[in-house]
């Protein structure tokens, strides 16, 4: 049957039509809708990691990038470097 095998689930990034292995999170939030403790994550494969994180810059969204699986309480108003 098809999508009902035992296929282990990996994190894929955000990006439209992109297929590769998540290895960031880019945590964000809409500060006109949320505070700073509603996070909101998409997943981001290396090649896509900056053009998502700067897709919600340019919103004025608060953007914290991380590496996959490092959760974040809060979205600080300013983002926090990437190492």
């Amino acid at each position: 049957m098809i999508g009902f095998g035992e296929a282990e689930l990996e994190p894929i990034c955000s990006r439209a039509e992109c297929r590769g292995a998540a290895t960031w999170n880019i945590n964000w939030r809409n500060p006109r809708i949320h505070g700073p403790e509603r996070v909101k994550v998409w997943l981001a494969c290396d090649d896509h990691r900056d053009f998502l994180r700067d897709y919600l810059a340019a919103r004025d969204f608060p953007v914290a990038v991380t590496p996959l699986g490092e959760s974040l309480a809060r979205v600080p108003d300013l983002e926090s470097p990437v190492s």
